[in-house]
């Protein structure tokens, strides 16, 4: 009976200390963006994504890699490709140039990409946004949209705040608040919630949602900000003023994406 008890005891213990990341499925996500100039910086980072990245990335079973072009790059001057990474661990995230190393396929399919030289590079500048999913939303998801791959929208927002305590309300807003669980009763095809830990807008949090095409995009939010529960929780005293400005990309996904 001693044992028993000791043995629980212990139990106990190990249970109370794990770390709260430590759960099945909670993932971790990487916002890449890659900034280009011109249509051969353009053609070569598709072939390096598409023949290359996202190959090695499912060898690694990472299957729901997205790759996206704002919608506005055809008149923008400074152009971009943006590519959302799922791990299922902070440590993939930090381990990903390794393995990739490592993996023969790899190194030979982005042969290209790498043997670029000073004066003709694959990019401009490009960045990484590191995240970690939302309590309400752990796992990101593929949407399942069934408009033609062409007309579908993809919008990516970050949301920055004056400080990490108006972020962190900002975040509690979205899930302990319902903005989460509003925008899942209003079907808009959430890919992912994510707050920022490393990046260059700190503090703020990001997500993606998807939709059919650009009316079902306008349609989705026209409904958003006249609904009932929306005005309640937006008028709370406690959740005022936590978002101090916010970015808003609408993109079409590629044809090689996974998503």
């Amino acid at each position: 009976m001693k044992i028993m008890i000791r043995t629980i005891s212990v139990l106990f213990l190990v249970l109370s200390f794990t770390p709260s990341h430590a759960f099945k499925g909670h993932e971790f996500y990487e916002v890449r963006t890659y900034y280009f100039e011109n249509k051969d910086q353009e053609n070569l980072l598709d072939q390096y994504l598409q023949n290359a990245l996202l190959p090695a990335l499912h060898r690694m079973k990472i299957n729901k890699t997205g790759v996206f072009k704002p919608i506005d790059n055809d008149t923008s001057s400074l152009k971009r490709i943006i590519v959302f990474i799922p791990y299922q661990q902070e440590k993939d995230f930090f381990s990903l140039e390794k393995q990739l190393d490592k993996d023969q396929a790899y190194t030979t399919s982005a042969k290209e990409y790498w043997n670029t030289v000073s004066t003709a590079p694959p990019y401009k500048r490009f960045e990484k946004v590191l995240l970690e999913a939302f309590p309400k939303m752990q796992v990101s998801k593929k949407p399942s949209l069934s408009s033609p791959v062409a007309d579908r929208v993809y919008e990516l927002r970050s949301y920055e705040s004056a400080t990490e305590k108006l972020y962190r309300n900002k975040v509690e807003m979205f899930n302990e608040g319902g903005e989460v669980a509003l925008f899942e009763r209003l079907n808009f095809h959430a890919i992912f919630y994510g707050g920022v830990l490393a990046g260059s807008k700190m503090p703020n949090l990001m997500y993606m949602t998807s939709f059919e095409n650009m009316d079902d995009r306008n349609a989705h939010w026209k409904t958003f900000t006249a609904d009932p529960e929306w005005k309640k929780l937006s008028a709370l005293p406690q959740y005022q003023k936590n978002v101090s400005k916010a970015d808003i990309i609408l993109m079409r996904e590629t044809a090689y994406s996974d998503l």
